[in-house]
């Protein structure tokens, strides 16, 4: 072999498609260039929206008076829910029990009521504080407590998974334990807020930009509520400052306001509401209240496990459903449970609608299984990671390899993962140096846990498992590239043109990105479940495919060889003896009149589900990883530095391994956030009182280990056929971040020599640990 057929191979096996690129937008988010819906220049007679929000929890609405608002300057219309033109709803999953704008009965604080178009954004805000407006009040209740006490209805039916006999088992377990425990809710807190600007065009049309993760549920919304069929709503999204989960079904409300006004009084109108009203008026993750009944073995192998998944859901279901079903398919984390009944209880409750998040629930049922482990470690005085590692899944073929759910786990390398990270981390001698440091301090203790991570990867629901993209070459060899994904800062925009360069063997500035829009790719799925890359990469990988055939049989049967004599090199293609630059190749095939362009389509194999029964195979291959960490407690101000954190985390073949360390990080320090420093509190009229930066802390620089070391599992290749052998790396990272939790819990511990579990509850503020220590003493 030749030198430059050997670095013509090295190029084909290294490819654009596993390299580390940089993000397609990174310098321009860092020279503030990215073009944000905020940025894009305002049309000539841009009127601006705000919200009309109501300022009790739970009450009848017995008049409206709205004349001072419509009389204040700059004003040009308010409306109603009675105004909408078609259906007042913007409820995601057809349960019609989200309206747009409340008309009769206002079911938490903040909810919208009216709605102000205004010549100016600050007319709009200002006046939609002059509405008088006449309640009856009626009892709430805007937690937990508060929804089981008052016999609160669910906002969906529940789930319950069961497998084995846990009832019987459970009794015949040599040791039991029950407890429970509190998973605080989260905001998603991205750094652009929600925003829609609404264009109405001729007819029936319109044109919505919005900051959306499902740009094709935004076009549904909008013609249920304008009474016209989605093929007269066009959606375009460019990028998100940040999603999370929070823009996957929180943008329909003002997209559908702007759509309305846009068509009512024919300018475009623009909606932003400012932070406080955006934390007040959407959704975050939802808490959780996990009881549970245990039964074990001397040695801490699990027998039976029986819990309960409470959640505060708000007052209407959103994705509230398929969140609490994650928790519980989840609820396993790593281990196995030969005996296991498990049930969601998705509570009502008045306030906002809680929604996705980074993780679905999937955070929520782990954190839960990592304090079962933990319950039954000091039960049997034990390592947490001794006993973590005697009830792992098994490998196929033994009996331990069965979810609660009923799937197989065919792909498990979690031991290896942990053992690796246990070796390199050097936990077990940090942990005896920690115990030894422990005796000697007075005040500050230290803690070190490693914990890991098994994520299922897919939408539950199946038929969110789809996606298109299309593809067109020019005759001058330049690529367009639009896909059904979302752009939210994660890097999909450039895994997926890795991809279709990799597919033709082009540099990836031959591929031009354009903006998601529903005019070119239809239903499209959410971007979320962490399989943006897996489904609109494959996609695209489909049209490539199609015109690459194309192309093949064109050169094979001009130059007279065979298909197998053509080939896709570096910026060129080989055919027969010789070589032809792609742009010029591509120009002779577009003179032979071939189809240069195509829809590609991908729907995930293998995968299906029986909610009703609690059995099937939801997912499609499971992503792993452990994290590493020891953190130092202040005892008499519960204060705590996470001193260090190393992590091993497993996304398959990386697409892209610079963007994915990238997330792993960016995971984790979010996922330190819910666990540690981000509070909601209601206050006892149902107001959100954390509604801002002054009042709901997000980590700092600061607050990052101070030893950070993160890396990929190089060895691993996903054993599906999924994009270039990479798994998904959106959500699973932020599960790394239990590890803190449980750091925290056993510095903690140390104050009673470690003889009980101190149950440290989420987010495990200063004032947590304080409390936990405390509680300690009296042991």
């Amino acid at each position: 072999m030749d030198k430059s057929t050997f670095e013509d191979r090295k190029a084909i096996i290294a490819g654009p498609m596993h390299g580390s690129l940089r993000h397609d937008s990174a310098h321009k988010h860092v020279t503030g260039t990215a073009d944000y819906i905020d940025d894009i220049p305002e049309p000539a007679g841009l009127l601006h929206g705000a919200l009309g929000l109501s300022d009790r929890a739970h009450a009848e609405i017995l008049s409206i008076d709205l004349s001072a608002v419509a009389a204040y300057p700059g004003v040009v219309w308010v409306f109603t829910g009675k105004d909408v033109p078609g259906v007042n709803d913007v409820s995601s999953n057809g349960s019609h029990d989200e309206p747009l704008l409340a008309e009769t009965l206002v079911q938490f604080h903040g909810q919208p009521i009216f709605a102000v178009i205004a010549e100016t954004r600050n007319a709009a805000r200002r006046a939609a504080r002059l509405a008088k407006i006449d309640y009856r009040d009626l009892p709430h209740w805007s937690d937990i407590d508060g929804a089981l006490a008052n016999g609160s209805p669910l906002v969906i039916t529940p789930m319950t998974l069961r497998r084995g006999e846990p009832d019987t088992e459970m009794t015949n377990a040599a040791m039991r334990l029950k407890g429970q425990m509190r998973i605080g809710g989260q905001e998603h807190f991205y750094l652009e807020g929600h925003i829609a600007t609404a264009i109405p065009g001729e007819d029936d049309e319109v044109t919505v930009w919005s900051s959306t993760q499902h740009p094709s549920e935004i076009q549904h919304i909008v013609g249920h509520v304008l009474d016209i069929p989605s093929n007269a709503v066009t959606v375009n999204v460019r990028r998100m400052g940040g999603g999370f989960g929070g823009k996957e079904t929180q943008g329909n409300q003002f997209a559908a306001l702007a759509a309305i006004a846009a068509k009512k009084l024919g300018c475009a109108i623009k909606f932003r509401p400012d932070r406080d009203e955006d934390m007040s008026a959407t959704g975050k993750r939802h808490d959780f209240l996990v009881d549970y009944e245990l039964g074990f073995d001397a040695e801490g192998r699990i027998h039976a496990v029986d819990a309960t998944y409470a959640a505060r859901c708000g007052f209407s279901s959103d994705l509230s459903g398929p969140v609490t079903d994650r928790a519980l398919f989840h609820a396993d984390s790593s281990y196995f449970y030969p005996h296991v009944h498990l049930t969601s209880k998705p509570l009502k409750t008045h306030t906002v609608s809680n929604t996705a998040f980074r993780g679905f629930g999937g955070p929520q049922g782990m954190l839960g299984a990592e304090r079962f482990i933990e319950e039954i470690a000091y039960a049997v005085s034990k390592d947490p990671l001794d006993v973590r590692k005697l009830n792992f899944y098994g490998q196929p073929g033994s009996e331990r390899t069965l979810t609660p759910y009923h799937q197989e786990v065919e792909d498990n390398i979690i031991a290896r993962i942990v053992e690796e990270l246990e070796e390199t981390a050097e936990y077990r001698a940090r942990r005896n140096a920690i115990i030894a440091f422990n005796r000697d301090s007075r005040y500050i203790r230290k803690g070190i846990a490693l914990t890991p991570v098994k994520f299922g990867i897919s939408f539950t629901m199946t038929a969110f498992n789809q996606a298109g993209a299309l593809v067109h070459i020019y005759q001058d060899g330049s690529i367009h590239l639009n896909h059904g994904g979302t752009e939210m800062g994660q890097g999909l925009y450039t895994k997926v043109a890795q991809v279709l360069a990799d597919s033709f063997q082009v540099d990836i500035d031959r591929v031009k990105i354009t903006a998601t829009t529903t005019a070119k790719v239809p239903n499209t799925s959410a971007t979320a479940a962490s399989s943006g890359s897996d489904l609109n990469g494959m996609a695209a990988y489909d049209a490539a495919r199609q015109i690459k055939e194309r192309l093949v049989a064109f050169a094979a049967e001009k130059w007279d060889v065979g298909a197998a004599d053509v080939v896709f090199l570096p910026n060129r293609v080989r055919v027969g003896e010789i070589e032809i630059p792609f742009p010029d190749f591509i120009k002779q095939a577009y003179f032979a009149r071939v189809q240069l362009s195509a829809a590609g389509f991908y729907k995930t194999p293998k995968i299906h589900w029986d909610r009703k029964a609690g059995r099937g195979t939801p997912f499609y291959y499971f992503a792993y990883g452990a994290s590493c960490t020891e953190v130092s407690i202040d005892t008499l101000t519960g204060e705590y530095l996470i001193d260090r954190t190393d992590i091993l985390h497993d996304v398959g073949r990386s697409l892209n391994p610079a963007i994915d360390i990238g997330q792993v990080e960016g995971a984790f320090v979010q996922g330190l956030g819910w666990l540690t420093t981000e509070e909601l509190w209601w206050d006892d009229k149902g107001r959100l009182r954390t509604h801002a930066p002054s009042t709901y802390k997000i980590p700092l620089a600061s607050d990052r280990p101070k030893i950070f070391n993160v890396r990929l599992a190089e060895w691993s290749e996903n054993t599906e056929a999924a994009v270039g052998r990479s798994k998904a790396v959106g959500e699973p990272p932020l599960m790394l971040a239990i590890s803190v939790l449980e750091a925290l819990s056993m510095a903690a511990a140390s104050v009673a020599n470690y003889k009980v579990c101190p149950r440290l509850d989420a987010p495990a503020t200063p004032e947590r640990v304080l409390m936990a220590v405390e509680r300690m003493k009296q042991v």
